[in-house]
């Protein structure tokens, strides 16, 4: 395992025209596009962008518990001008059917697996960010085949305050470093999935032992973080790669729990550093 930090520049500038952005769905914007397919028995919406061609791998962006595709869409730019992007909102967030129950997160790995059979043809590099790094991990345990590459994001939930009490305390001290034009996009979110389903997602989240995935995976794995998360504090990011066989850490500096969104730029380096070795093998 080795660990870095990502070049010293300042997270990216998240205000009103990243915003706009970010709620356009189910409208073009920034050469991504909409579409909704039958998955599973639900109507799933997944943003994406265009191929730039070339022989990568698609990078997939799996979003967290009370959030959807829109906080995720400023990465999904800056890595769509080297590999096609998807980001498809879970079952009962963003714009995907709401089930009548929450997903726990075998659940959401069993659709995540539907989805991707349904939209690619080989192994992918999947990104999960907090709870949807669970997920991925679970997914990447269960079917490496799936999976050429792991990028944890911020990963829940530390065995340190796994309970919602715990996580909700932490999340609320890191909105303290978070960009404020987020709120916008959280309230939406949040309205979609309805408060109960928020609920009960964490409360499936600190019920899930990531631990017993992250032994299994297989893929080459990163688990990064924002410098100043606190939901994902420096000892658990680096327990979390200590116990994944083939796992490097990397941290941004002066960014928080939603590093996805306030640095995109430098998450997508660090994942094109990831890809680079797997696309020479």
């Amino acid at each position: 395992m080795t660990g870095r930090v990502v070049r010293p520049s300042p997270p990216g500038r998240f205000g009103p025209a990243e915003l706009r952005l970010a709620l356009a769905a189910p409208r073009p914007a920034a050469g991504l596009t909409s579409e909704f397919r039958l998955i599973d028995g639900l109507r799933t919406h997944t943003r994406r962008s265009a191929d730039p061609g070339g022989d990568v791998p698609p990078v997939v962006l799996v979003h967290g518990l009370a959030v959807s595709h829109r906080y995720l869409t400023p990465l999904a730019v800056a890595l769509s001008a080297t590999h096609p992007v998807y980001v498809p909102d879970l079952p009962g967030f963003g714009l995907t059917e709401r089930p009548g129950t929450a997903y726990d997160v075998t659940r959401h790995a069993a659709f995540l697996a539907e989805w991707l059979a349904a939209y690619t043809s080989g192994p992918v590099c999947l990104l999960g960010h907090s709870f949807g790094a669970e997920v991925a991990a679970a997914l990447a345990a269960r079917r490496p085949d799936l999976v050429r590459a792991l990028v944890l994001a911020g990963p829940t939930s530390d065995p340190a305050a796994r309970s919602r009490r715990g996580q909700i305390g932490r999340w609320l001290l890191d909105t303290l470093w978070e960009a404020k034009w987020q709120a916008p996009i959280l309230l939406r979110d949040v309205l979609d999935a309805r408060p109960w389903r928020v609920f009960a997602t964490l409360s499936h989240s600190v019920r899930n032992t990531i631990e017993a995935d992250l032994v299994r995976v297989t893929a080459p794995t990163l688990v990064l973080t924002g410098a100043r998360d606190t939901v994902v504090p420096a000892g658990w990011r680096a327990e979390a790669a200590r116990l994944v066989p083939d796992a490097r850490t990397a941290a941004v500096p002066g960014a928080a729990h939603n590093v996805a969104t306030t640095a995109p730029g430098q998450v997508a380096d660090a994942i094109r550093d990831l890809l680079a070795p797997v696309l020479q093998r």
